[in-house]
């Protein structure tokens, strides 16, 4: 990787953290040992509540989440015990989140993924913390879920 491309990422980064600190009020930095280590998110929440391991990805041009994208930040979930979110842009358009349906309900398969806007992954963040802090019982989408893809996508 270039130091351009470096550059260009680590402004995308800083970008995304001031945004989520409008959003949810959580701070966020940048993980300076993301180059020395794997399985290491972009960014690190001052709460430790935050569900999310956030990969970020800012490239020229491109149509929706790369998989590969989606793959590294499900290893990098997987190693802190969180949810994996891609927060991706391409240039001239506005910066999307790509998160696994399981954020929603765990009987989603592990593979199928969903894109949203900044406001519904913050919107999401906000009701994963909610349901994890006991604030209410947990959505089950199930029945809606089955009426999507029927019921054999139990995984």
């Amino acid at each position: 990787m270039g130091a351009a491309s470096r550059t260009k990422g680590a402004a995308f980064e800083r970008e995304i953290a001031g945004v989520l600190f409008d959003e949810l009020g959580i701070r966020f930095e940048r993980d300076l040992e993301q180059y020395r280590q794997g399985q290491r998110g972009d960014l690190i929440p001052d709460d430790p509540a935050f569900p999310f391991v956030i990969e970020c990805k800012r490239r020229k041009a491109g149509i929706g989440c790369d998989q590969a994208w989606q793959k590294q930040a499900a290893q990098a979930a997987l190693a802190a015990g969180k949810i994996p979110a891609v927060v991706f842009r391409f240039d001239r358009q506005q910066a999307r989140v790509s998160v696994p349906m399981r954020a929603f309900c765990e009987a989603w398969p592990v593979d199928v993924w969903a894109e949203c806007t900044i406001a519904g992954f913050c919107f999401i963040a906000r009701e994963v913390m909610a349901e994890r802090a006991g604030a209410w019982a947990p959505n089950d989408y199930r029945d809606q879920r089955d009426r999507i893809v029927g019921k054999e996508a139990e995984a």
